[in-house]
């Protein structure tokens, strides 16, 4: 019988312990990325910038669209399966809702991709403005972390 219980624990252990490490996942992969100017594109008179972050050559990258809005500069963040936005302002950098017109993809797909308890998390990763190069740097350094685990494979 001791055998037995010593026997469960160890079981009920090691599910707990793979299931804790597959949980938190190691996202490594997810460390080197590249971001590109996009030059020849009529961005229209609201647009300021855009750029790619490409996390593998073998995938299509995501698209950042910079917009001056009233709030501060917004970063658009555009795939094929989910849209989000940062917002840098006087208040600092972070995640924003992404105004329904600036919408490529419906908000319920986006929803599903996208971690709401991450999103909230990242509403402010510094309480400080900040400049192009950081806020790109800083996008591809944590949207990883904003997509749920079943759909990190969109980024690679």
């Amino acid at each position: 019988m001791k055998k037995l219980g010593l026997f469960s624990v160890v079981v009920v252990f090691f599910v707990f312990v793979s299931n804790f490490s597959f949980a938190t996942g190691s996202r490594s992969e997810f460390k080197t990325f590249s971001i590109t100017a996009v030059d020849d594109i009529f961005m229209g008179k609201k647009v300021e910038a855009i750029w790619t972050i490409s996390y593998s050559k073998d995938e299509v990258p995501v698209t950042v669209v910079k917009r001056n809005t009233v709030e501060g500069t917004e970063y658009v963040i555009h795939s094929k399966y989910f849209d989000v936005s940062y917002l840098s302002s006087s208040k600092g950098f972070g995640t924003k809702e992404v105004k329904n017109s600036w919408r490529n993809v419906p908000k319920e797909i986006t929803n599903a991709v996208i971690s709401e308890e991450e999103l909230k998390k990242q509403q402010i990763i510094t309480p400080n403005k900040v400049d192009d190069k950081m806020a790109l740097d800083l996008i591809a350094s944590y949207l990883p972390n904003l997509l749920n685990d079943g759909y990190t494979h969109l980024l690679n």
